[in-house]
C-alpha cells in the first residue's frame, strides 16, 4: 500500500495538477463556472414554481428560468476569449474578443434567413446543448485574438489616439474569426453546429451508460482523494449534465446523469464521496480525541454538502479514508443506476443546481416520490457500511498514537 500510495503522490497527482495548471483548462473551467449564476437563478425559479402546486393563482415563472438557463452558451462563448485575453494581458482585446466569439456563434447557428432579412434563430441552440459549440467559438476566437494581439497597423508613437488604434487593428482578427464561419457556413454549405454537436455526443452516450457513468464517479473520488478538485473535470462533464436535464425538461427524455442526480437527488451525500456518513461517525462514534474534533468542525458544512473541509481535513492523502472513497465512486452510482432504471426513485425533470440544499429535502424536491426517498436512504446505508470499517481502522490507529503520546 506504502509503495502504491507512493506513485499516486510522486507521479501521478503531479501529472493532473499540470493539467489543472494549463491555462486553456484554466479559462475554460473559469468561464463556464461564471455562468453558475444564472444556473442558479433557473434554480431558484423551479423551487418557486412548487407553490404552483398550492397557489392556484401563483405565476408562471418559467419565462424566467428559459431566459436564464436557456442562453448560457452565448454568455460561455463570450468568456473564454475574455478571459483569456485577461490571462494573456491583452486587456485591450477583452471585450472585442467575447464579442467576436459571440457573432462567429451565432454564425454557426445557421439561422434562417427571410426574403425580409429576417434572421430567425433557434433558441434552443443557445442553451445547454449548445455548449460544446459555444466552448469550441470560444477556443478559436481567443487563438486568433492571441496570434494577433502584438500586431499593429501604428506605430507606438503615433499620434492617433489609442482607442481609435485599437478598432483598426481589431479588424483584421475580426474579420478572420467571422470569414472561417462564413466559408464552412455560407460558401461550403456545412452546417458546423450540427457538426460539433454530432462530433461529442458520443460523449452524452457514453455517460449515460453504466459503465461510463461509474467511470465518471470513479474519477471523482479518485482525483478529490489525491486533492484535486473535481472543478478541473468542469470542462468536460458541465456540458454534458446541463444537456441531459435539459433534454429531460423540455423533451421528457430520461438522461439519468445530470448534476441534479449527482448533487441534489441520490448520490453525493455531504459532497463528493458521500463523506455524510463517515462525518457523523466521527461525531457519534470516534473513541480518538482527533476524529471527535474533527467530526465537530465538519458537521455543520457537511450538511450543507460543502465537504472540502472533511477531504482536505481527513482524507486527502490518507490511506484509511481514500480507499473506502474510491469504493464510494464505484458502489454508489451502481445502486443509483439500477434504482432509477428499475423506477424506484424518479429521474430529476428540471434544473435544481441549489446544491446546499440539505439531503433529504433536495430529494423530495427533485425526485417529488416516496421512492425517491427509500433510494437515496439505501445510497446512504451502503455508503455507512462502506466507511465503517476503513473509520474504525483508522480510528484504533489514531487512539493508540494518541494514547503513546501521553505514555
Amino acid at each position: 500500500m506504502n509503495e502504491f500510495m507512493n506513485v499516486l503522490s510522486t507521479k501521478l497527482a503531479p501529472k493532473i495538477n499540470k493539467v489543472n495548471r494549463n491555462i486553456w483548462i484554466s479559462v475554460l473551467k473559469d468561464s463556464i463556472l461564471q455562468v453558475l449564476p444564472f444556473i442558479l437563478v433557473s434554480s431558484f425559479i423551479t423551487l418557486l414554481g412548487l407553490f404552483s402546486n398550492i397557489f392556484k393563482w401563483w405565476p408562471d415563472l418559467s419565462g424566467i428560468s428559459n431566459f436564464t438557463f436557456g442562453i448560457i452558451s452565448i454568455f460561455v462563448s463570450f468568456l473564454i476569449p475574455f478571459n483569456m485575453m485577461e490571462k494573456k494581458k491583452l486587456s485591450k482585446q477583452r471585450l472585442i474578443s467575447g464579442l467576436t466569439s459571440i457573432g462567429l456563434f451565432l454564425l454557426l447557428t445557421n439561422p434562417n434567413l427571410t426574403k425580409n432579412g429576417e434572421a430567425i434563430f433557434q433558441f434552443s441552440f443557445f442553451g445547454a446543448g449548445g455548449m460544446f459549440v459555444a466552448i469550441l467559438c470560444g477556443i478559436f476566437t481567443a487563438f486568433v485574438m492571441e496570434r494577433f494581439g502584438s500586431f499593429s497597423f501604428f506605430s507606438e508613437d503615433s499620434v492617433i489616439p489609442d482607442f481609435v488604434t485599437a478598432w483598426f487593428d481589431s479588424m483584421l482578427p475580426i474579420g478572420t474569426v467571422i470569414a472561417s464561419g462564413w466559408l464552412f457556413v455560407d460558401v461550403l454549405k456545412i452546417d458546423v453546429y450540427k457538426l460539433i454537436i454530432q462530433l461529442f455526443s458520443p460523449l452524452g452516450g457514453i455517460v449515460e451508460t453504466l459503465p461510463g457513468f461509474v467511470l465518471v464517479m470513479f474519477i471523482f473520488c479518485f482525483i478529490f482523494s489525491m486533492g484535486i478538485s473535481t472543478w478541473v473535470m468542469t470542462p468536460i462533464t458541465t456540458p454534458v449534465f446541463l444537456a441531459a436535464i435539459q433534454a429531460n425538461q423540455m423533451n421528457g427524455a430520461s438522461k439519468i446523469v445530470t448534476s441534479e442526480t449527482l448533487y441534489s437527488a441520490y448520490l453525493w451525500i455531504g459532497g463528493v464521496g458521500c463523506t455524510m456518513p463517515l462525518v457523523l461517525m466521527m461525531l457519534f462514534f470516534a473513541k480518538s480525541k482527533r476524529l471527535k474534533t474533527l467530526g465537530k468542525a465538519f458537521i455543520v458544512p457537511s450538511i450543507f454538502n460543502i465537504n472540502e473541509p472533511t477531504v482536505f481535513g481527513a482524507i486527502v492523502w490518507n490511506p484509511y479514508l481514500m480507499v473506502p472513497m474510491w469504493l464510494q465512486g464505484i458502489i454508489l452510482p451502481i445502486i443509483v443506476w439500477v434504482g432509477l432504471k428499475s423506477k424506484l426513485g424518479q429521474i430529476p425533470s428540471s434544473v435544481f443546481q441549489l446544491w446546499y440544499v440539505p439531503f433529504p429535502i433536495s430529494t423530495w424536491l427533485t425526485g417529488k416520490t416516496f421512492g425517491s426517498i427509500i433510494l437515496v436512504l439505501l445510497v446512504f446505508i451502503v455508503a455507512a457500511m462502506i466507511w465503517y470499517p476503513f473509520f474504525k481502522l483508522y480510528d484504533r490507529d489514531l487512539m493508540e498514537k494518541e494514547i503513546e503520546e501521553v505514555e
